[in-house]
C-alpha cells in the first residue's frame, strides 16, 4: 500500500486511485489491522481522506456492472434530484437508468442512479462507522498515541461524524427507511443491520449535528479548513434537515430553522458579489467565493479525473459540434449531448424574450438566467425527449476561471477534459433561502425580506415586497438550479408528484405531463439489497 499522505480533498487531497487510500478496507466485513494506523497523524489523516474520498470515488467494489463515472455519488445524487423533476432531462435513451428518471415511471427494478445512490451511501456510512470504532480513546491509549495526537484525531472524528450525517441526509432523502448503524453495531460476516424508520435516522442526525455545532465539540469553527467540513457546514446540513423536517417526520420545525441560520448570520460568511463566479473554474481558490460556501466537494482536472461529479455536468451540457464555438464555451473538452433544461421551466422561472436558435441568443432581465446556451437548438422536447438538440442546455458550471477570458483559455486543443469546479454542497444563498421560508411559516416574512433583497440585487432584478410559497419556490429554482435541490424543493411544496404543477413527461411519456402515485416521493430500495438482507422491507407501493 503507498503511504503517500494527501492533503484533505480536492487539489492536493484526491491524487490517486482508491488503492491509494485503502487505509480502510471498502467492505466494512472486513477486519483492519492494528498496524494500519498505529501512532502516526498520517495514518490517520489518510483514514480521513478516505471518508472524504467517498463523494468523488469511482470505485466499483461494492457496485454491480456499472460504469464507474456514473457511479460517482455527486453524478447519481444530481441525476435522481434534477432529471425526476422539471429543470433537467437526459437524452441518453440507451442508457439503463435514463427513462425511467425523466418520465418518473421507475419501478422496483433496480435503476443505475438509484442503485448508486444506495451503495455510495450506505458504504460511506459504513466507512464513517469503521473510522470511529479505530479511533476511540481506549484504541488511541493502547496504540501509544501522544494526547497531542489524540486532540488532533479528536477533530477528524467529528468531521467523520459530519460526513456520516451528510450521507444519511441523503439517504434518507431519497429512501426514506435504510439500514441503521453507528460505529457501537456489531459488524462481521455474521451481522445484517435492520431499517430504521425514516423520522428515527432524522432525530440521530439532527443530535449529531446539535452536538457538532456546539461549544463542546472539537469539530473546526466556521471557515476554517476549506474545503473540509466545520461548524458553518454542521449548521447548513441542520438548517436544510429542520427545513424539511414535516416530509421526513411529520412535525414542523420552523422556530429551529430560524434559529440554525441566525447563527449562520454570524459566522462571517457572505454573498459572492459575482453570481456566474460561484461555479467557475477557480472557485475554490476565489476568496468572494469561499466566503459563500459552508461546505463543497473540490475536483481537480488533474487529480481528480472522473466521468462523475462537475465533470458529468459539464461534458453532458453540450454537444461535440457545440465545443468549437468560441462564443460560448464552458472550458470542457468534451460534448457528451446529454442534459439539457425545457424550455417550459426557463420560460416559467426566468422569463427569457424573444430567443434567436440561429444566433444563440435571447433577452433576460435576470443575471441567473444568462447561462443558458441554445445555438442549433429547438425550443420543444414535444416528440423529441431524447434529442439533444430539443430544449436548452444550461452553462452554468464553467471551467473556465473567472480571473481569464474565454479566448485565453482558448485553443480548444488545450481545454482540459476534466472538471475544476468544486461543487457546492451548502452555500450562504441556500441558508438565506432556508430563513425566508421559515420566517414566512412562523408568520414572520418580514424579518427575511432584506436577505432575499441581496439575492434579488446579485441577481440585477427587483426585490420581493412579500414572501409567499410560489414566490420561494419560483426563487429557490431561479437560485439553486442544478444543484441536486429540485425533487426535494418540489417534495416539500406538495409539486413533485401531484397535478397542481405539470412540466414536460411528467409521470408518463406524454409530453404534457401527468400526477403520479405518491410513494414515488421516496425510491425503492434495490432489490440486490434485499436479496442479500432479509431483514430490509421494501418501500410501499413498490
Amino acid at each position: 500500500m503507498k503511504r503517500t499522505i494527501y492533503t484533505i480533498m480536492a487539489a492536493a487531497a484526491m491524487t490517486a486511485c482508491v488503492g491509494d487510500l485503502d487505509t480502510l478496507p471498502l467492505n466494512s466485513t472486513e477486519p483492519v489491522a492494528e498496524y494500519v494506523y498505529g501512532n502516526s497523524e498520517e495514518a490517520y489523516l489518510q483514514g480521513l481522506t478516505r471518508l472524504y474520498f467517498q463523494f468523488v470515488t469511482n470505485d466499483l467494489t461494492d457496485l454491480q456492472q456499472m460504469d464507474g463515472g456514473a457511479s460517482e455519488i455527486i453524478r447519481a445524487f444530481w441525476s435522481v434530484q434534477e432529471t425526476t423533476a422539471d429543470a433537467a432531462k437526459c437524452a441518453w435513451e440507451n442508457d439503463a437508468w435514463v427513462r425511467a428518471l425523466n418520465t418518473n415511471t421507475w419501478n422496483e427494478t433496480q435503476n443505475d442512479a438509484v442503485y448508486a445512490v444506495y451503495v455510495r451511501t450506505m458504504q460511506g456510512i459504513a466507512l464513517a462507522n469503521e473510522y470511529l470504532r479505530q479511533t476511540t480513546p481506549a484504541r488511541l491509549s493502547a496504540r501509544g498515541v501522544s494526547k497531542e495526537l489524540a486532540a488532533k484525531i479528536d477533530v477528524f472524528r467529528a468531521e467523520a461524524r459530519f460526513i456520516r450525517a451528510y450521507l444519511y441526509w441523503m439517504a434518507l432523502d431519497c429512501f426514506g427507511s435504510v439500514p441503521f448503524t453507528t460505529e457501537n453495531s456489531p459488524f462481521g460476516g455474521t451481522y445484517f443491520p435492520s431499517q430504521a424508520p425514516r423520522a428515527d435516522i432524522y432525530g440521530f442526525c439532527v443530535a449529531e449535528l446539535e452536538y457538532l455545532r456546539s461549544a463542546d465539540s472539537p469539530m473546526p469553527e466556521a471557515r476554517a479548513l476549506y474545503p473540509r467540513a466545520d461548524k458553518g457546514s454542521v449548521s447548513g446540513l441542520l438548517a436544510r434537515m429542520y427545513l424539511n423536517s414535516k416530509v421526513y417526520t411529520g412535525v414542523e420545525r420552523w422556530a429551529e430553522a430560524k434559529s440554525v441560520c441566525e447563527d449562520i448570520f454570524t459566522m462571517g460568511y457572505s454573498l459572492s458579489p459575482d453570481y456566474a463566479a460561484l461555479f467557475r473554474g477557480d472557485n475554490g481558490e476565489n476568496p468572494q467565493v469561499r466566503g459563500e460556501i459552508l461546505w463543497s466537494v473540490s475536483y481537480s482536472a488533474e487529480k481528480t479525473q472522473s466521468y462523475g461529479g462537475t465533470s458529468y455536468i459539464l461534458s453532458a451540457s453540450l454537444a461535440s459540434t457545440d465545443i468549437t464555438d468560441q462564443s460560448r464555451p464552458n472550458g470542457q473538452r468534451n460534448g457528451w449531448a446529454g442534459l439539457r433544461v425545457p424550455y417550459e421551466y426557463v420560460s416559467r422561472y426566468f422569463d427569457v424574450k424573444d430567443p434567436d436558435y440561429a444566433a444563440g441568443s435571447y433577452d433576460v432581465a435576470d443575471k441567473r438566467g444568462e447561462v443558458f446556451y441554445i445555438k442549433g437548438r429547438s425550443e420543444s422536447m414535444e416528440g423529441a425527449l431524447y434529442s439533444f438538440m430539443n430544449g436548452w442546455s444550461c452553462l452554468k458550471f464553467n471551467n473556465i476561471p473567472s480571473g481569464q477570458t474565454d479566448q485565453s483559455f482558448l485553443p480548444v486543443s488545450a481545454v482540459k477534459a476534466f472538471s475544476d469546479i468544486d461543487f457546492p454542497m451548502i452555500r450562504l444563498a441556500e441558508i438565506y433561502l432556508i430563513y425566508a421560508e421559515a420566517c414566512m411559516n412562523l408568520g414572520e416574512p418580514q424579518t427575511a425580506l432584506p436577505y432575499l433583497a441581496l439575492l434579488s440585487s446579485r441577481a440585477g432584478v427587483a426585490p420581493p415586497s412579500e414572501i409567499a410559497p410560489a414566490f420561494l419556490e419560483a426563487e429557490r429554482a431561479r437560485e439553486l438550479m442544478w444543484e441536486a435541490h429540485r425533487r426535494t424543493d418540489l417534495i416539500r411544496f406538495g409539486l413533485y408528484n401531484t397535478s397542481d404543477y405539470l412540466w414536460p413527461y411528467k409521470g408518463g411519456d406524454s409530453f404534457e405531463g401527468q400526477a403520479f402515485p405518491a410513494y414515488k416521493c421516496i425510491f425503492p430500495i434495490p432489490p440486490t439489497e434485499l436479496a442479500a438482507n432479509d431483514l430490509l422491507v421494501q418501500n410501499p407501493g413498490y
